[in-house]
């Protein structure tokens, strides 16, 4: 009962959290830490229940079954909508202004801007989105490393 709960409060936090940065336009990077929380609580619970049918314990009802198993099947398709939309996304990268670009860097992790860069660079290569993106891995950067 406790794993049910903690993946009912897991996402309907994250996907509050979602729906206002959404509605916010803007871009969340704790949404994902809290996402990956919540699709690991899915994880953990689909595992017990595993377990306790392997172990012989069965649910009353077959609807149950369903239910345990129906969020991550929802976790799996929508990591695949989310890998295609991502690709979708870097299709019209091209076609983004500097400044459309340079707005939307706070939102990306560190590999993903180094990667960035280096698209940038051997594409367009826009002194003004490559100096931004500079500028945000060096604040990123731990003090007393290079």
């Amino acid at each position: 009962m406790l794993t049910g709960i903690a993946v009912l409060a897991s996402n309907l936090v994250v996907g509050a959290w979602g729906a206002i940065a959404w509605s916010r336009h803007e871009p969340s990077v704790w949404f994902w830490y809290l996402l990956r929380f919540a699709q690991a609580v899915v994880v953990v619970q689909v595992t017990l229940g595993l377990i306790l049918l392997a172990t012989g314990h069965h649910a009353v009802d077959e609807l149950h079954y369903v239910y345990g198993i129906a969020p991550l099947v929802v976790t799996v398709v929508t990591e695949g909508m989310r890998a295609g939309a991502a690709q979708r996304e870097l299709d019209d990268y091209d076609d983004l202004e500097a400044e459309e670009v340079i707005s939307l860097l706070g939102s990306l992790e560190g590999k993903d801007l180094v990667a960035l860069r280096a698209y940038e660079e051997a594409g367009q290569s826009r002194e003004a989105v490559l100096r931004a993106i500079d500028g945000v891995l060096a604040r990123r950067e731990p003090a007393g490393t290079v």
